[in-house]
């Protein structure tokens, strides 16, 4: 094997020349109830959490099947301060920022833990 990542080949220069016609425009209401008021986590996830980091911007998912692993999780960005993080469960989502850690936690989870 020679190291190297295979190139897989896309067809972006279809869609580049393609005439305008052939595309239909979205308004955005439409996008938003097609997509993100619709948005669906699988039955046997329970948690998914995005975090960004507040100065490298870098972006990182955990997804979990158990609420004790996420919480875990959550208490150690929570201790860190230095992301800004999305939790996302089947009936809710949580947006949390470093500034507001310490109001925000006991809304989380239904047991908080103390830090």
């Amino acid at each position: 094997m020679s190291g190297k990542k295979h190139y897989f080949a896309n067809k972006w220069q279809k869609f580049k020349d393609a005439p305008p016609e052939m595309f239909h425009r979205h308004m955005f209401i439409e996008v938003m109830d097609g997509l993100v008021d619709h948005w669906e986590i699988l039955p046997h996830i329970d948690t998914v959490i995005r975090a960004t980091h507040l100065k490298t911007k870098k972006v990182t998912e955990h997804v979990y099947k158990r609420k004790h692993a996420a919480e875990n999780k959550v208490i150690s960005y929570l201790n860190k301060r230095t992301h800004e993080f999305i939790i996302c469960q089947q009936e809710t989502l949580h947006y949390v920022h470093p500034n507001d850690y310490d109001a925000v936690f006991d809304e989380l989870f239904d047991d908080p833990i103390d830090l």
